[in-house]
């Protein structure tokens, strides 16, 4: 049996599936192995179907008529993207790259379509994953327009938290790897501001930023500079001998 069939099957959206219909969807997929950096699909190109990221990271861009990068998302494993081409839409709109050696499953219009008929409640499932993430990028956009450069970085930062935070002895752990150009990207700023935050923040004793580390030490503190609750964090899986992810350095 292919790997494919266990990567479809652990992803919620087709958590409902027989064996006999993941095995069929299963069948009709492609995998594609991709090293850090790669792209994965362009504007215009076909949108031929659904893409499971099966391991590793993409993020989802759009690039600007001045040839700048916005980072709209981030799609990690058992996740999917590239779904609006199961609402009828025959091109992508945006651009997605890897951010490290990645595996990706290809699930194809017509087999998702087969499917979709069968299990009526998949629809709702990506008409949630849709609204969600519309409401994410509305939500940026207003922080773009009115919001600060100091409020957007922390609104990155418990976003973060919310999605990659990690609870640690020392703080919260963002478990993925940004650079401060990356994060720039996502709030509409430029490398330079962020830099500048991130250090007023450290000095401030809302983070720490040591061999690579990046820590929240006062989530609640930081939550309440921008007037919004404080995120949820996932609790380590193992006691002790804790991994604490890591910036690419500037």
């Amino acid at each position: 049996m292919a790997d494919s069939f266990w990567y479809i099957k652990n992803c919620n959206l087709f958590s409902q599936l027989s064996a006999a219909d993941i095995s069929e969807l299963e069948s009709q997929s492609r995998m594609r192995k991709l090293k850090r950096g790669e792209a994965v699909y362009l504007p215009q190109d076909q949108a031929d179907g659904v893409i499971l990221v099966a391991q590793g990271r993409v993020k989802i861009c759009h690039a600007t008529p001045d040839g700048k990068q916005s980072i709209l998302g981030f799609i990690d494993s058992g996740e999917i993207f590239g779904e609006l081409s199961l609402l009828g839409t025959e091109r992508r709109d945006e651009y997605v790259e890897t951010t490290e050696k990645t595996t990706l499953v290809l699930l194809p219009k017509p087999a998702l379509r087969v499917v979709i008929r069968k299990y009526p409640e998949i629809v709702l499932g990506v008409t949630k994953l849709i609204g969600s993430r519309r409401q994410r990028v509305e939500k940026r956009l207003r922080n773009l327009l009115f919001r600060s450069n100091r409020e957007r970085v922390i609104h990155l930062l418990l976003e973060l938290c919310e999605k990659y935070g990690q609870m640690t002895e020392d703080g919260i752990a963002l478990n993925i790897r940004l650079s401060h150009q990356e994060m720039a990207c996502i709030i509409g700023s430029t490398r330079e501001t962020v830099t500048v935050v991130l250090g007023q923040l450290q000095k401030e004793n809302f983070l720490r930023i040591s061999r690579r580390r990046v820590i929240i030490t006062d989530l609640d503190r930081l939550a309440s500079e921008v007037n919004e609750p404080a995120p949820t964090v996932n609790l380590p899986a193992l006691a002790g001998n804790q991994y604490i992810p890591r910036f690419t350095p500037q």
